[in-house]
């Protein structure tokens, strides 16, 4: 069987290819932190948030929250032209929860960024009880105005992992926001996250599948990375759970973009631990090599994204996977 090789010769379809095909040129995504708060830490939902999340609410490597967003941009942005002098921009709201808010807050933030120069989108990230009627108007009235893609972290469909790690919502609730959004025309970019305690390879290829039968515009994989200070790194030290190896995650995440629809953008396939803080595993601050090992594989399989792509749940048995 012969498959069509994406950008580059990858085996599966980029974010940065999409992006240079639809701009054509680099565009790159710069990441601000608004200092929006979360549902589960004010007490809404929960106190300690998710139990890998970071004290920078996931926006380690983002703007510094003491600037003010246009401050912010023109820095990260200088560092960004250094690398790619010419290239157009995506702000990206990245850290903490970016529609845990009234519209009018929202609008303060974003409405201006728009203005920017070569900034041609908006990337938002947020939680699926997050999407209250009137955010969901605005999103919408957004993304009919300039390139938005709203994030959602899903992380698992399991809800025993989900409560084991203080998400603050089950699976049920994160589908109706995806809904919501999806409805109204809004992209979606789904957050998940391999090695999460408790789950074996059968139950991260499962939420592969059923993300998989979502069809969602957009797919970020994440590597569980362990980090000090977390209450997630205090239950390892004190109860061990078992971490990924890299050759495992490289297959885990070949057999995940696999059953991945073909259409579906990629965003990445492993994160970036802050390297200060870092657990474990070690092997994942090597991030080249294992893109690269990944991309080899893909190779000797002779595969692509989507390959084992079916939309209907019960198309295939996991346990034979």
């Amino acid at each position: 069987m012969e498959y069509t090789l994406y950008d580059h010769h990858k085996r599966y379809r980029t974010w940065s290819g999409e992006l240079r095909r639809r701009y054509g040129q680099k565009v790159c995504k710069i990441p601000l932190n608004a200092g929006f708060g979360c549902p589960n830490r004010d007490g809404t939902c929960g106190i300690s948030g998710c139990t890998y999340c970071s004290g920078l609410q996931s926006g380690d490597f983002g703007g510094d929250p003491s600037l003010s967003i246009e401050e912010q941009f023109a820095q990260m942005r200088a560092v960004f032209d250094k690398k790619w002098p010419g290239a157009q921009y995506i702000a990206y709201f990245q850290a903490g929860t970016n529609t845990y808010a009234p519209v009018d807050v929202l609008q303060s933030f974003f409405e201006p960024v728009l203005a920017f120069p070569d900034v041609v989108g908006l990337a938002v990230a947020t939680r699926a009880d997050c999407l209250p009627e009137p955010v969901l108007d605005y999103l919408a009235d957004l993304s009919c105005r300039t390139d938005l893609t709203v994030e959602l972290g899903l992380q698992t469909v399991h809800d025993e992992t989900a409560r084991r790690i203080g998400r603050g919502h089950d699976y049920e609730t994160f589908l109706c926001g995806y809904r919501a959004l999806t409805y109204r025309g809004i992209r979606v970019c789904i957050h998940l996250i391999n090695g999460l305690p408790g789950e074996n390879r059968r139950m991260m290829l499962q939420t592969a599948r059923q993300v998989a039968a979502l069809r969602p515009y957009a797919v970020k994989i994440h590597l569980l990375h362990l980090l000090r200070g977390t209450p997630l790194a205090a239950e390892y030290e004190s109860d061990p759970f078992r971490l990924l190896e890299r050759e495992e995650y490289v297959q885990l995440v070949c057999d995940q973009l696999e059953l991945l629809p073909p259409e579906t953008m990629i965003q990445r396939l492993t994160g970036d631990g802050d390297r200060r803080l870092l657990v474990g595993p070690m092997w994942s601050v090597r991030k080249r090599e294992v893109l690269n090992a990944i991309d080899r594989e893909m190779a000797r399989r002779g595969t692509v994204q989507g390959a084992r792509f079916c939309s209907e749940l019960s198309c295939e048995k996991e346990a034979d996977f």
